[in-house]
């Protein structure tokens, strides 16, 4: 079937062990708006696929006693098309969709252990970033391989909510997930929304107000503007992959990754 100009594909990825949770009625009523309004939904729920989270030898084609390269056995084995069959359907989803959403809670202030499990079985070389073999062109940020694809993270915390605030206890929500954002959504090119979450999840009375301020976020999954990380090879780092000393110059620290300046400010002036 060939999409019309509004109709997308969306993978939702989920990781929640209670259908019957809050997390499991946004995955049901979050599926079925998608729906509802025109797109296709790709399911994985990790935890109802029983999904295996650990890396092993049999994914990068190896015998149990043999030695195991992680980074060049498993790229060679997706370029040889002898991964596993589960994570060849995970990376056929992926490849499909237009943009991904990632739904889970936030436990020990990272993902579940069933959902980093299924990016590093998912996003091996060779699929996720790696090099171009005919010229060497290095697929990450800008120059990744599923540039033009959006996501967004969504996510329940059991924190108040000013503590995930930029003076909270818990972070700032940006840097608290950093690592999913930048490190892996970024860096495979993807268009990063910002990030939406529900604090004190554990003390919610009235469910509508939540599902109807997650909906109207999925309603802009393909309008609202990302986040504005800068680009690595097109912008303002140096071959060490460190800032440049002219941009944010005495700022260290995550925010100063994200251009939020227009790509302008504290850039050297050109000689008259």
């Amino acid at each position: 079937m060939q999409h019309s100009d509004t109709m997308k594909t969306v993978l939702w990825l989920s990781a929640h062990p209670e259908a019957n949770s809050l997390n499991g009625s946004l995955r049901r009523d979050g599926i079925a708006h998608l729906r509802k309004v025109g797109h296709e939904v790709l399911e994985s729920d990790l935890y109802a696929m029983d999904w295996d989270p650990v890396m092993r030898h049999r994914d990068g084609g190896r015998e149990t006693s043999e030695h195991f390269r992680v980074t060049e056995d498993t790229r060679n084995s997706y370029l040889d098309n002898t991964q596993t069959a589960e994570v060849r359907e995970e990376q056929a989803k992926l490849r499909k969709a237009d943009a991904v959403v990632v739904q889970f809670p936030l436990w020990w202030y990272g993902m579940p252990a069933i959902l980093k499990g299924w990016f590093d079985r998912v996003f091996v070389s060779g699929f996720a970033f790696g090099k171009e073999a005919s010229t060497g062109k290095r697929l990450r940020f800008e120059q990744g391989p599923f540039a033009g694809k959006v996501a967004l993270a969504a996510t329940t915390l059991g924190d108040r909510p000013r503590a995930i605030g930029p003076r909270g206890k818990s972070g700032e929500l940006h840097e608290l997930l950093f690592g999913l954002l930048h490190g892996t959504f970024a860096y495979t090119g993807m268009n990063v929304l910002t990030p939406w979450a529900l604090p004190g999840a554990d003390r919610i009375v009235d469910y509508e107000p939540v599902r109807n301020g997650f909906i109207r976020r999925l309603d802009g999954l393909f309008t609202d503007a990302p986040i504005r990380y800068r680009p690595q090879f097109t912008g303002d780092y140096t071959s060490e992959w460190e800032l440049e000393a002219h941009v944010r110059p005495g700022e260290s620290g995550l925010s100063i990754h994200i251009d939020d300046d227009g790509g302008v400010r504290n850039k050297p002036r050109q000689s008259a």
